[in-house]
């Protein structure tokens, strides 16, 4: 398998956990009194994660396309026993499982590009058209998508519908659709802002991010804590574990904003390392789909690949308030057992690719 790859998943594992220890420990003092409450979690689950991806990388990847459709099937009814679930901060995103809780949409992403890959695969030739091109495609995001939008989940939402445009552009839908569909996202948005519910919980966020300032004890509080916190740490940072942001400032700093923590503590510098480690991580990735020995082994790694560079991306323009604030977290850092298992067994299945691939292996 790619050495590169594994060596870059492997350093960007033990960073998040290395961070996450230093992000977490005052918070979880304070609420659970043991410091080491999160990471140990984090810590077991990491282990068994990379373990998982080590034999994920041995098995044949054209085993999921058999099941594309059962994993998109499973999707769906998880993405409706979750609505039936206890709300959390007034959304409906977790199944709790007793010892841990897990988020459908992270099946649901991992569904989608297994079932885009395939789609494209065995229509390729004919994805100019609108029945092979764009029909079975919107016909699978809009009932995904429109389950997420219930919980409501719209950043999960954003990112499963950018992977999904994204696989069909690279796979080679029509460009005149994208056009028009994009005509007719924008439509369905103005008409869900402007005349439901369903989307009324994103318009404070909206005004949020032109100024948090105006509300900073209130709504913006999370924002201007981690701008707050980025901009304490200057060049160099104030060293690890010396962060003050996390003491009860940043709300939950082991989760969604632990890239202010990681700023404020190690710097720009840090910052930078962070974000270049990322690159090299879709850049390799990217070079395996394209060495890949069939379609679908290319678009399936290219999909997995693009999710980790998304939703870095994301998460880092949310706490620098470069985009407006929604819940995504940031890949291999934030805390959560369940998604960094699904994420090391996605990357796994790069590494799977990768051993077929005609590339490099170094």
């Amino acid at each position: 398998m790619d050495t590169t790859f594994l060596v870059l998943v492997l350093v960007l594992v033990v960073f998040g956990l290395v961070m996450l220890f230093s992000a977490s420990y005052a918070f979880a003092y304070y609420n659970y009194g043991n410091s080491f409450h999160f990471i140990i979690r984090q810590g077991i689950f990491a282990v068994g994660g990379v373990t998982m991806m080590l034999a994920v990388s041995k098995i044949d990847y054209h085993i999921y396309e058999k099941f594309s459709y059962i994993l998109i099937g499973l999707s769906v009814a998880l993405l409706i026993v979750v609505l039936f679930m206890e709300p959390h901060n007034n959304a409906r995103r977790w199944i709790n499982l007793g010892f841990t809780t897990f988020q459908p949409s992270e099946v649901a992403k991992f569904a989608v590009i297994v079932l885009f890959a395939h789609l494209i695969n065995v229509n390729y030739k004919r994805l100019q058209t609108f029945r092979y091109g764009v029909l079975p495609f919107m016909a699978v995001l809009a009932v995904i998508c429109g389950l997420m939008v219930l919980e409501p989940h719209l950043s999960g939402t954003i990112l499963i519908v950018t992977i999904g445009f994204t696989m069909m552009f690279v796979g080679g839908t029509g460009t005149k659709w994208f056009v028009m569909g994009g005509v007719a996202i924008v439509g369905a948005l103005a008409f869900l802002l402007l005349f439901t519910p369903l989307l009324e919980h994103a318009i404070p966020r909206l005004e949020m991010w032109q100024n948090p300032f105006i509300d900073k004890q209130g709504d913006g509080w999370q924002t201007v804590q981690s701008l707050l916190a980025i901009g304490s740490g200057g060049v160099f940072g104030l060293g690890l574990g010396n962060s003050r942001q996390k003491h009860l400032y940043v709300p939950e700093p082991h989760n969604d904003f632990i890239f202010s923590i990681l700023c404020e503590e190690l710097g720009l510098v840090g910052g930078l390392i962070v974000i270049i480690l990322f690159i090299l991580l879709v850049v390799r990735g990217f070079a395996i789909a394209m060495k890949a020995k069939d379609k679908f082994g290319s678009m399936l790694a290219l999909g997995l690949t693009f999710q980790v560079g998304l939703q870095a991306l994301l998460n880092i323009a949310v706490v620098t308030n470069t985009v407006p604030n929604t819940g995504i977290s940031l890949p291999f850092f934030s805390y959560g057992g369940t998604s960094l298992l699904m994420l090391l067994g996605e990357m796994g299945i790069v590494l799977s690719v990768s051993r077929h691939a005609n590339i490099e292996k170094k």
